[in-house]
């Protein structure tokens, strides 16, 4: 099985709060997960231990990626743990990943730390983990977008 980790590191103009309400709020989460020109149709958050979240994103082209998983670990304004899992259509699991986001004061702006780990569970998913530094920096730039509009 092909695995990939991926860690990115950003300074966010914005207080920590905002910044973290952007990572629970689904109205928020639905403007900027996801690649550049993707959208994202459904986005559905149970933020707390053992609730899940699950969103759609669509490529302009139309097709759509499914994903989702389970919160496993939530210290307001600290630190988020989920499982991030891509599915086919039919909802089959094509990568199964684990994800940490920490959130640190950094002199009134915020610091995020992104850890991400994924392995592929079809072949064809293997793709899917050589984009996925690419696909997490996109949507922190969409993150940073909407926090600058604050």
């Amino acid at each position: 099985m092909v695995e990939r980790e991926v860690v990115i590191t950003r300074i966010y103009d914005a207080p920590r709060a905002l910044v973290w309400k952007a990572w629970i709020d689904r109205a928020s989460m639905q403007q900027w997960w996801g690649p550049k020109s993707f959208t994202n149709p459904v986005c559905e958050l149970d933020v707390r231990i053992g609730g899940a979240w699950h969103i759609v994103m669509r490529a302009p082209d139309g097709t759509d990626y499914p994903c989702g998983g389970v919160y496993r670990e939530i210290v307001e304004r600290e630190r988020l743990v989920f499982t991030n899992i891509a599915t086919d259509p039919a909802g089959k699991p094509i990568l199964d990943g684990l994800t940490t986001v920490t959130f640190a004061d950094e002199g009134g702006k915020t610091k995020l730390t992104l850890e991400t780990r994924a392995t592929a569970l079809v072949d064809y998913a293997a793709a899917y983990l050589d984009g996925m530094e690419a696909g997490w920096s996109q949507s922190l730039d969409g993150l940073a977008d909407l926090v600058a509009k604050h």
